[in-house]
């Protein structure tokens, strides 16, 4: 593979750091307001290269993506990180639905957003998606030329497979059933059937099944007061039909970073190491050790410095592209 990086160990990094300031803020969104944070680097003046940036799948913004945006503004971007539509501090019906249409939407409103930001520049922004965000911002990035470098780590490919591979067989058709009464039950004007979005009974349904899955949002849980242990049935539906690597060509020459990790036990890691075999230059690709959270706790080090690298070369300095930092 070109443009590989393999890492066992921490990198050293994009070390300046600097006083940030936030603001709470909000913009319109398919007929919601969404409400997220602003960070930008105390005592500069624009216009600065922006971030913008949503949780993955039933996450907020004060959780894991929290840590990344505050990494980011410190090394001097302005950053923007909402919560996506029907989650978190942010509007839409019915709640804890994650709709990746609606959500992509969000981070295409989110990029309307910054461009009317005066220490802003509209020509430097970038997007950065993890796990199902991960998988929104390639499809963002191959439609909308306004971004000018993505990240997309440990990102959502295909729905089908990943849930195909997640649930047993006689679990999948409880699923599928319940899928189906849902739809009867919801067409009826009766409120969204919900789903557990983890669990630590290896027998109750839930979304993201697996200890880790549980023991890393219920940490979640303590750190954003606003996540909820739910989404509703139709997310579900809607993931099973999400495919991603139809995107990945159709990105360059935006540039590309992908972060995998190798022991991803919710988004087969393989899948993600095919779509970014179909990108075309300019792209790079970290692999890590660890499962689905590995990202998050102890490979944040790594994935931060990468991502942040990445953005700096090419929104900041806009050294030579389709080659490593």
């Amino acid at each position: 593979m070109d443009n590989v990086a393999k890492h066992t160990g921490n990198p050293v990094h994009n070390t300046e750091d600097v006083p940030i300031e936030t603001r709470r803020v909000a913009f319109d969104s398919c007929g919601a307001t969404l409400r997220g944070l602003l960070l930008s680097p105390a005592g500069t003046t624009g216009p600065r290269p922006a971030i913008a940036m949503a949780p993955g799948l039933s996450g907020v913004k004060e959780g894991s993506i929290a840590k990344y945006a505050d990494f980011f503004a410190r090394g001097g971007f302005t950053v923007l990180a909402f919560d996506n539509i029907n989650f978190g501090e942010s509007g839409g019906e019915p709640r804890q639905e994650a709709d990746p249409a609606l959500q992509r939407r969000g981070y295409r409103d989110a990029i309307t957003f910054l461009t009317l930001q005066p220490e802003v520049d509209r020509e430097r922004i970038g997007i950065w998606g993890t796990s199902y965000s991960g998988g929104h911002v390639l499809e963002v990035a191959a439609h909308d030329r306004r971004v000018k470098c993505v990240v997309s780590q440990i990102g959502a490919i295909s729905g089908f497979e990943a849930l195909r591979r997640a649930f047993r067989p006689a679990a999948r058709a409880d699923i599928l059933r319940e899928v189906d009464g849902d739809r009867e039950r919801r067409f009826l004007g009766h409120p969204p059937a919900t789903l557990k979005a983890v669990s630590d009974d290896p027998a109750e349904p839930c979304v993201m099944p697996g200890a880790a899955a549980h023991a890393y949002f219920m940490q979640q849980a303590e750190l954003a007061p606003t996540w909820q242990n739910s989404l509703t049935v139709r997310s579900l539906d809607l993931y099973w039909g999400l495919e991603n690597a139809a995107f990945v060509p159709r990105i360059s020459p935006t540039p590309l970073l992908m972060i995998v990790a190798l022991g991803d036990e919710l988004l087969p890691p393989e899948l993600s190491l095919a779509a970014y075999q179909q990108a075309l230059e300019p792209k790079k690709l970290v692999l890590l050790p660890g499962n689905h959270f590995s990202p998050y706790v102890e490979q944040f080090d790594l994935t931060g410095n990468e991502a942040r690298d990445w953005f700096t070369r090419h929104l900041m300095v806009g050294g030579s592209v389709g080659l490593n930092p």
